[in-house]
């Protein structure tokens, strides 16, 4: 078989593997994937998979994946220009690796809403501290993950402090999701019922809630204009993932991003 007939995916995860170091990830860490469901978990229901910003053209970080854009060339340097002629939906999906296990998933930056992945996707996933965004000099497979301890011994922000994910190859709710887990503040809502019509379990973390007290003494964080319009969707003078997500078509995406990176960040019980 020649290079060109070996599959982007097995191409990509070749090329990572080689220059990575370290001995294997344990397996029982997950891949998770996280995201804003309001859209999402419809989507997942009527498609049943997960798909990348390639496909979206949405994104809850930069929104630059298209040819010769920024994620397209991120992706072109990291995986050593395989995906470069690729089709959308043959490209990776992102996420992070939830080492420290936390109930919130691998990169809640992304959201408040995750997939955990099963083990097996372990093996068809590469890795990169920090994000892809960085250009990072340090990758890992689940066969060569040094990545742990250059995450442990940095000392980023906790919305920052990711080991990312790239999983090759489709990812289907059926077949590759333990679980999709939630915000409390979604109980109730259309938000569930789609999500009862999953293949995968549902799950609830302990959720995020933020009062405006607390979102007034964080200006430096973001910015002050995020606060503001913090304080101005703020309902009974607290937010949630639930509250931002009720204002999408209202405000600019961009701006509730950091609104939400402001909750995420600081609203954890």
């Amino acid at each position: 078989m020649s290079p060109a007939d070996v599959p982007a995916a097995e191409r990509a995860l070749r090329h990572v593997q080689a220059r990575s170091t370290g001995g294997p990830l344990d397996r029982a860490w997950r891949v998770t994937l996280n995201f804003h469901p309001e859209r999402v978990v419809a989507a997942l229901v009527d498609t049943g998979r997960y798909v990348s910003q390639f496909v979206t053209g949405t994104s809850n970080g930069g929104l630059t994946a298209f040819a010769e854009g920024d994620r397209w060339r991120w992706e072109s340097r990291m995986f050593g220009g395989v995906y470069d002629q690729a089709l959308a939906h043959e490209r990776p999906v992102y996420g992070g690796l939830n080492f420290r296990l936390s109930p919130y998933g691998a990169s809640p930056r992304f959201g408040s809403a995750h997939l955990r992945l099963t083990a097996d996707t372990l093996s068809r996933t590469t890795f990169c501290y920090p994000d892809s965004v960085l250009e990072p000099e340090h990758f890992g497979t689940a066969d060569r993950m040094a990545l742990i301890g250059i995450a442990l011994a940095d000392d980023r922000d906790l919305l920052d402090d990711y080991i990312e994910a790239h999983v090759h190859g489709p990812v289907s709710v059926e077949a590759d999701a333990e679980a999709l887990v939630l915000d409390p503040s979604y109980r109730g809502t259309e938000v569930e019922e789609a999500a009862s019509r999953l293949p995968c379990a549902v799950e609830w973390h302990p959720g995020y809630r933020l009062s405006v007290d607390e979102l007034r003494r964080h200006p430096d964080f973001r910015g002050p204009r995020y606060v503001d319009l913090g304080l101005e969707i703020a309902v009974d003078g607290i937010l949630t993932p639930k509250i931002i997500g009720d204002v999408r078509d209202r405000y600019d995406q961009q701006d509730l991003k950091k609104v939400w990176h402001l909750l995420a960040r600081f609203g954890r019980p």
